[in-house]
């Protein structure tokens, strides 16, 4: 990530999706599932939309704290695009105050001193950015992009215009209404499922497991291109039998969905916890694989024989990776070459996407 040098100058725009409550002047803000009550000078749980005079804001909007191009691996999303590359975009802020978060120097300063800096970048820059650096889609990553929803739903539809496509890396935690007002211009995500446990969400995360599960089915009954990542922390979420339970709950919403297994490192409040055991997480894919998913890989594990895309019925490889690196995209005409089977892969062809 590569955070955005200046001082915030503004950032301060009207919030949507927020009502009075039962007169006000506190607000009922239902962006996302902590459907927050915020009294007037008061923030959300976010730490990053406020009560001004029974009004609700945005304290972020525009305002950046990176702009960069990765490839759309690292998201990571293995079968949406894969070889190009998404303008990774985030402000600061989150719903969320996980004890493992890799990004709490941006993510968690709202919520813990109120602080809120990052440079002021437009929607339209954002858009002719993404196109000025060859990248196929934009992503809204690194914090919550729901947290951020009036930027990115801009962003998205500047983006879209373009012929390009909007990624959300998400914690899913987002609303039914928050999907609604984005529609179609939220073409892929990948979701983290932390655990499969609500005691876990209460005491590590601040939230619930429920929200999260709802936002997956609804993503994908809406067409959105979903795939899903679980974080593997060494006793506390990795028993076998929650891997289980994960891997019976997303074969369940679709087969083919693509589970990214990936390895802890320590840091921020959970800097005393060692490394996930590769075995850990091997034992993880092979559980997947026997509930039913045709798509695993481990992630954090460099070299790992499952960095690349294999046909789920003849083994053939379809998407040959080293790492962020993708060498080959083999389709014959969409199909497998091996078995003539059509993949499950959002692949780019000249014209758009199919």
């Amino acid at each position: 990530m590569r955070e955005l040098a200046g001082e915030q100058t503004s950032g301060l725009a009207p919030a949507l999706l927020w009502e009075e409550w039962r007169g006000g002047p506190a607000v009922h803000c239902f962006l996302c599932a902590h459907h927050c009550r915020v009294d007037p000078g008061e923030r959300g749980v976010c730490g990053v939309r406020e009560n001004r005079g029974g009004s609700l804001f945005t304290l972020v909007y525009e305002c950046a704290v990176s702009a960069s191009a990765d490839p759309i691996e690292k998201k990571p999303l293995y079968h949406f695009l894969p070889g190009t590359r998404s303008l990774s975009v985030a402000t600061m802020g989150c719903n969320f105050s996980c004890s493992f978060c890799q990004n709490a120097d941006i993510s968690q300063k709202p919520r813990e001193t109120g602080e809120i800096w990052g440079a002021i970048l437009p929607a339209e820059d954002v858009a002719e950015k993404a196109v000025d650096m060859g990248c196929r889609s934009v992503a809204y990553t690194y914090t919550e992009p729901t947290i951020y929803f009036e930027y990115a739903l801009e962003c998205a539809r500047a983006v879209a215009e373009k012929g390009l496509k909007n990624v959300f890396v998400t914690n899913g935690y987002m609303t039914r209404e928050a999907l609604d007002t984005i529609g179609g211009d939220l073409h892929a995500a990948n979701v983290d499922l932390k655990s499969f446990s609500d005691q876990f969400y209460r005491e590590y995360v601040g939230a619930r497991l429920k929200p999260v599960l709802d936002s997956i089915r609804r993503l994908v009954a809406r067409g959105v291109w979903v795939e899903v990542t679980t974080l593997l922390i060494p006793g506390i979420n990795d028993g076998q039998e929650e891997m289980r339970r994960i891997g019976r709950f997303i074969a369940s919403v679709g087969r083919h969905i693509p589970w990214h297994v990936s390895r802890f490192s320590p840091g921020y409040k959970m800097a005393g916890i060692p490394p996930t055991p590769v075995r850990t997480v091997e034992r993880a894919l092979e559980i997947g694989r026997e509930e039913g998913l045709e798509y695993v890989y481990a992630g954090n594990v460099p070299g790992h024989s499952s960095e690349s895309t294999f046909c789920p019925s003849c083994g053939f490889t379809l998407v040959a990776r080293r790492g962020y690196v993708v060498d080959a995209v083999q389709l014959d005409q969409g199909r497998c070459p091996g078995c003539g089977r059509i993949p499950e892969l959002v692949i780019e062809e000249e014209g758009g996407c199919s």
